[in-house]
């Protein structure tokens, strides 16, 4: 498990229509809740569970500018427990997401998942991300 200087790092990915036009987001802190990265981008016709890999993996390349240990926090259940090895992966397309983050968690010493509510602050914060990238790419 990373230790308290761990990087957080808080994920979202949604599409409206499933599949339908998909956006990403992620915040990146240091240990003392210091904002090292805000970053939101369309990522063009996907499903929901493609929108919320894409962000992690995407977080991950830029976390590892910032450190060698991340939590990332997640509201998707079933992401974080693919991730975690509690459920398996069936669908191919998120399979492929699947073995993608595992290759950019090797950057890494170490790397936890944790599953979050949609009501926790720092998700709202991405989720409003997401939302605002959707309404700017999609109008």
């Amino acid at each position: 498990m990373p230790k308290a200087e761990a990087l957080h790092i808080y994920t979202d990915g949604a599409a409206r229509g499933n599949p339908g036009p998909a956006a990403i987001a992620f915040i990146i802190e240091d240990h003392k809740g210091v904002v090292l990265k805000k970053y939101s981008e369309s990522i063009g016709i996907a499903t929901n569970n493609t929108a919320e890999y894409t962000a992690i993996i995407k977080a991950l390349e830029e976390a590892s500018y910032f450190g060698q240990e991340v939590i990332c926090f997640c509201d998707s259940r079933l992401v974080v427990n693919q991730l975690n090895g509690v459920f398996k992966v069936k669908e191919k397309h998120l399979k492929e997401k699947f073995l993608e983050t595992k290759e950019k968690e090797k950057k890494f010493e170490k790397v936890a998942y944790r599953n979050v509510p949609r009501e926790n602050p720092k998700i709202k914060i991405v989720d409003r991300l997401v939302n605002e990238e959707l309404d700017r790419t999609n109008s």
